[in-house]
């Protein structure tokens, strides 16, 4: 039967060209790694390389062989990667969201009933989350919109709304509501990793600008010492206070107020996910 580390040590004759510089690489002797280039001749049941009194190398059969064995190398790498994945995955919950809101108030409700499972997030805009889930690479997406597909379990989870914090002395300050319209063309504060609310204040603003923060951090301190505006939703004031006596406004806008929904296709987090909702609506 092949060996695994002797195709390597084969793959690596090639590509070094001697038998002790391939002795050299994977702390053998010589003479060990010529008796494994014989085993590997013995396994293929051929002749591989040509030899001298002081030379070996390969002969056209054997250059055959190397292919052979770095393809068999490669679908054994593949393979060990898709065993881990799996086994991963059975101690893994997988969950990928549109923002981040859902997933403060979610969390805790998956660690408490799946306590022996590791919990991992990812945040993406909605074609990434999108794909996620029908490539089934997570176990639960959060949309910003219901999706119904065959073995796949939707339901709404909650309602999020966005708004503006401005400063006392800002030209919007006496609005008791704005729109997308009346912001356009003002600059704004903005943390990344907000998922798909990015991308809605940059296509409905198009003529502002927004100076991106990635350290929340810092954002606070640049809000702290600045007069440019700030967005903040309903559910990120509970998680992100706003620290100053800046003037919170809601946005008008319908495109401003989601209701996100879990889809998910993993039955044991299905039936959690409708006992959950069970209990919410009585």
């Amino acid at each position: 039967m092949l060996n695994l580390e002797e195709l390597e040590q084969l793959v690596a004759f090639k590509e070094l060209g001697t038998l002790s510089k391939v002795a050299e690489k994977f702390h053998i002797s010589t003479p060990s790694l010529s008796r494994a280039m014989q085993h590997v001749e013995e396994d293929f049941g051929v002749t591989l390389f040509d030899r001298t009194a002081n030379r070996i190398a390969l002969n056209e059969t054997g250059e055959v062989a190397v292919s052979v064995a770095r393809r068999i190398l490669q679908t054994s790498q593949q393979g060990i990667k898709e065993v881990h994945q799996f086994d991963q995955s059975l101690k893994t919950i997988r969950v990928a969201s549109v923002a981040p809101a859902p997933l403060w108030e979610l969390f805790p409700q998956l660690s408490a009933s799946f306590p022996h499972k590791h919990l991992h997030q990812q945040i993406g805009k909605e074609g990434e989350v999108l794909a996620s889930l029908e490539n089934k690479t997570v176990d639960l997406a959060i949309l910003p919109y219901p999706y119904e597909k065959e073995g796949t379990h939707c339901l709404p989870y909650l309602k999020e709304n966005l708004f503006i914090a401005v400063t006392k002395d800002h030209a919007l300050a006496d609005y008791d509501q704005v729109t997308f319209h009346d912001l356009n063309g003002y600059n704004f504060l903005l943390m990344n990793q907000i998922g798909f609310w990015n991308d809605l204040v940059h296509e409905q603003m198009p003529a502002s600008k927004f100076l991106v923060q990635t350290n929340r951090f810092e954002f606070e301190e640049l809000v702290q010492h600045s007069n440019l505006p700030r967005f903040t939703t309903d559910y990120s004031k509970k998680m992100h206070p706003i620290r100053d006596d800046r003037i919170v406004i809601p946005i008008s806008d319908p495109q401003a107020q989601v209701t996100y929904y879990l889809v998910s296709t993993n039955p044991a987090i299905n039936l959690i996910l409708n006992e959950n909702h069970q209990q919410t609506k009585e």
